[in-house]
C-alpha cells in the first residue's frame, strides 16, 4: 500500500530477505457488486448495491451467460496471485493489530490501536510504513530515539517483535483460512497453474500463514512475495510486477484476488484481473475498477466462484 493519510515446511521459493522459519504446529452467485456483505459467516446470499442498475444488470447478464461456478474455459490463468492477509486469512483484527498492542504494552509506549483507528491505519500499506506514519503524526513515544536512523531501526525492532507474536498465534491455529481458499488453490494447481502469495506483509508471518494453514505439501508449490522484496509497496504494481517476471507469465494472463482498494490498484495498474474478496476491514468499500466483487470466494454448496470463472475473466470484464 502507498502511504496514504491517516483516518511444516516452508516453501522453497520465497523470496524476501527474512530466512524462512518452519511451522511448529504438528451457490452459485452472480458476478456482481456486493453491498454490504458477511465475510465472517461467508453467507450465501448477495446482497446487491443500489444506485447501480447499468453495472448490476450487466455483471448479471454476464454471470448468466458464463456462471460464477462451473464456467467451462478453454484456457485457464497462467497464474493466480493472491494477497494475504484479509484473503487467505481475515487476520487483521484479532491478529495483526492485536500483535502490534502487545508489543506497545511490552515496550511500555503508552500507545493502543483500537479496531477503528487500526482501520484507517490499514490504509498505508507495510507494518513498518503504518507504524512510522503514525508515530509522525501523533508524536513519537518518550522511550523512542530521536534521530531519524535510530527511529528506523525502532520501528524495524518493534516490527519484528509483532512478527514474532503473530506467528505465534498462527502456529497455534486460531486463525482460520477463509472460506473457499484451499479449494481454489487446490483447483489451480491441479490445473497447472502457477500459484503465488504477493503481500506486503513481513515474508516469514506470510509463510507461517501458508505452511501451517495450506499444509507443507501445497506450500511447497506456492511462491511467496512479501516484505520488502520491492521497494514500493502497494498500491505500487511492483510486488506483481516482479511475480509475474519471476513465474515468467503475462501479466495479463495473471488473475489477482485482493480484499482492499489498495490491493486492487497495484493488481490494476500491473495489468493484471483482479477479483476482490470482502473482508471485515473492507466490507464498505467500494471497489468500482474491480472485474468482480464477492463476499468471499466460499466452499459448496456457497461456492461463489471457480476457476472456470476467473478464466472467463481473462475474455471478458464482468463489472466495468
Amino acid at each position: 500500500m502507498a502511504t496514504a493519510p491517516l483516518a511444516a515446511s516452508l516453501p522453497a521459493r520465497t523470496f524476501s530477505s527474512a530466512r524462512p522459519v518452519p511451522c511448529t504446529a504438528s451457490s452459485q452467485c452472480l458476478a456482481i457488486r456486493i453491498g454490504r456483505s458477511r465475510p465472517a459467516s461467508c453467507s450465501a446470499r448477495v446482497y446487491l448495491s443500489t444506485g447501480r442498475g447499468r453495472r448490476a444488470q450487466a455483471a448479471a447478464r454476464a454471470s448468466s451467460a458464463a456462471g460464477a461456478v462451473g464456467a467451462p474455459a478453454d484456457t485457464f490463468p497462467a497464474a493466480l496471485l493472491f494477497d494475504c492477509d484479509g484473503v487467505l486469512v481475515d487476520t487483521e483484527k484479532d491478529g495483526h493489530r492485536i500483535s502490534f498492542n502487545e508489543t506497545f504494552a511490552e515496550r511500555e509506549l503508552g500507545v493502543s490501536w483500537d479496531v477503528e483507528l487500526y482501520g484507517e491505519l490499514l490504509k498505508i500499506g507495510g507494518g513498518k510504513e503504518r507504524m512510522t506514519a503514525y508515530f509522525n503524526k501523533t508524536g513519537w513515544p518518550a522511550k523512542a530515539p530521536k534521530t531519524d536512523e535510530e527511529r528506523k531501526e525502532f520501528v524495524a525492532s518493534l516490527h519484528k517483535r509483532k512478527t514474532e507474536l503473530f506467528m505465534a498465534l498462527i502456529e497455534k491455529k486460531l486463525l482460520p483460512l477463509r472460506p473457499g481458499v484451499q479449494r481454489l488453490i487446490d483447483e489451480a494447481l491441479g490445473k497447472g497453474v502457477k500459484v503465488a502469495v504477493c503481500s506486503t506483509s513481513n515474508e516469514k508471518a506470510v509463510s507461517a500463514i501458508v505452511s501451517c494453514l495450506l499444509g507443507s505439501d501445497r506450500a511447497e508449490n506456492i511462491t511467496i512475495f512479501a516484505g520488502d522484496v520491492v521497494p514500493r509497496k502497494k498500491p505500487d504494481p511492483a510486488i506483481y510486477l516482479l511475480a509475474a517476471s519471476t513465474l515468467e507469465v503475462d501479466p495479463s494472463s495473471c488473475v489477482v484476488v485482493e480484499d482492499s482498494n489498495i490491493g486492487l490498484s497495484a493488481a490494476k495498474a500491473a495489468g493484471m484481473k483482479c477479483i476482490v474478496t470482502k473482508s471485515g476491514y473492507t466490507s464498505e468499500e467500494d471497489f468500482v475498477s474491480a472485474d468482480a466483487v464477492f463476499d468471499c470466494i466460499g466452499d459448496p454448496p456457497e461456492a461463489r466462484f471457480d476457476l472456470g470463472f476467473c478464466a472467463k475473466l481473462l475474455e471478458k470484464q464482468f463489472v466495468s
